[in-house]
């Protein structure tokens, strides 16, 4: 037993020291990409507004929704924020100092995520808070951030129509997801009608309205249907008749969270088999998290638009890749919004750097501009609106739980969080 025991214990010993090895290698890696570290300065002189931030440690906020209907998108964020914390520590932390974080849960309820905001700010006084991922939680959070001149990283791709100097959006807004993806099935599919299907929030009924706007006026085209279910809603025979009904091109879903695994399977019982595309069914909501939760044989043939699927074939998504999996399994996933998530605090450490202070006015004036040549979709600068410059991608499901790429603007696409015409 004894032996046993021993053998044990250095296999984990063996697989820490190969996960720490990876760790520096990836941050090193990332590091020669960004600002240089600069000399250790003095606290006062980095931190004048009172945040955490000590000789040796800076405190930031981690928030998400860990139970409930959104866990099952949100884990994957929390995982790839820590990673990126994990590394940035590995290579000498930020401004000299090793970032520690406050840990709270959203879960999946608004006025929650406002609550832990505000004890984020107020309490814990972080520097930063990584998290949110419905809109209805980002808009919960928003004016606490506001109120207390907080900064949040914000990793999900979403409707847009939304600037705050206080949000780093490091997903995509529409026109870079919604507008394009549109354009794509009706260029290359020929779809001529189109069913919107979403939960019922304001990410969805937003995204939804312009969806219809640009079906409708910019492409001439027929929405032949539109409805929305709850949160956490699992019945879904009625809107999958009414589909069968009425025969369109393309589904338009943008379902959420733990109600997609319903939706998916139920769509399949009714012998619906999207590798037909009859209908094609297009999601903005479905990243590879999801299907990990609904079953890769359930979408099989569905596509997708997103900026990020974990199949893109660039030598910085492949080490993020085996770094993500050394750290939590070989059996992970990684979706479009995880690895937005990662990327926040790598921003965040090239603004805090850039302006050599942690103070929120500092930083915010060095946002434009930065980029982040490791990113894992292969390359990110940051707009003078807070977003992200990114490219769009279509992906197809595979029975492996995987996309495969199957379209990709040539160029950055320009955030335009208030596109002319669809407010």
């Amino acid at each position: 037993m004894g032996t046993t025991d021993t053998t044990a214990s250095e296999r984990s010993f063996g697989k820490g020291l190969r996960f720490r090895k990876s760790l520096m290698t990836l941050a090193a890696s990332v590091m020669l990409a960004t600002s240089a570290q600069a000399a250790t300065p003095s606290t006062a002189e980095v931190n004048t507004t009172g945040l955490a931030v000590t000789d040796d440690t800076v405190t930031v906020g981690i928030l998400h929704s860990i139970t409930g209907t959104m866990a099952i998108s949100e884990i994957g964020s929390v995982q790839a924020e820590k990673l990126a914390i994990d590394q940035i520590n590995a290579a000498g932390g930020v401004l000299g100092r090793q970032i520690d974080f406050v840990q709270e849960d959203g879960a999946s309820d608004w006025p929650t995520f406002a609550e832990k905001s505000r004890k984020l700010l107020r309490q814990d006084n972080v520097a930063a808070i990584f998290g949110a991922w419905t809109s209805a939680s980002r808009k919960a959070v928003l004016p606490v951030m506001e109120q207390y001149n907080g900064m949040l990283y914000y990793p999900t791709f979403y409707e847009g129509l939304e600037q705050s100097p206080n949000v780093v959006y490091t997903g995509q807004e529409a026109t870079q997801q919604i507008l394009a993806s549109l354009n794509w099935a009706a260029e290359t599919k020929g779809a001529k009608s189109f069913y919107l299907l979403g939960s019922d929030y304001i990410w969805p009924r937003t995204s939804n309205k312009i969806a219809r706007k640009h079906i409708e006026d910019k492409l001439g085209l027929k929405v032949s249907g539109e409805e929305y279910y709850p949160l956490g809603h699992t019945q879904f025979n009625s809107v999958i008749n009414k589909i069968k009904l009425r025969k369109p091109d393309v589904i338009f879903a943008s379902v959420v969270g733990g109600s997609n695994v319903a939706f998916y399977k139920q769509m399949k019982a009714a012998g619906i088999d999207f590798t037909d595309e009859k209908p094609l069914l297009l999601t903005i909501s479905v990243t590879e998290d999801e299907i990990r939760g609904i079953g890769g044989e359930n979408v099989d043939g569905i596509y997708a638009s997103m900026k990020y699927f974990q199949s893109l074939d660039n030598a910085n998504n492949k080490e993020f890749v085996a770094a993500f999996k050394e750290a939590y399994g070989d059996d992970m996933v990684i979706g479009d919004v995880t690895q937005a998530a990662y990327l926040g605090p790598w921003l965040w450490k090239a603004a805090v750097e850039k302006a050599g202070s942690f103070d929120i006015d500092k930083i915010r004036e060095e946002f434009a501009g930065i980029e982040f040549k490791k990113a894992p979709e292969g390359y990110v600068r940051i707009h003078e609106n807070h977003h992200l410059w990114s490219k769009t991608r279509i992906g197809q499901a595979q029975l492996n739980g995987q996309y495969k790429v199957v379209y990709e603007t040539e160029e950055l696409m320009e955030p335009d969080p208030f596109p002319e015409g669809y407010q």
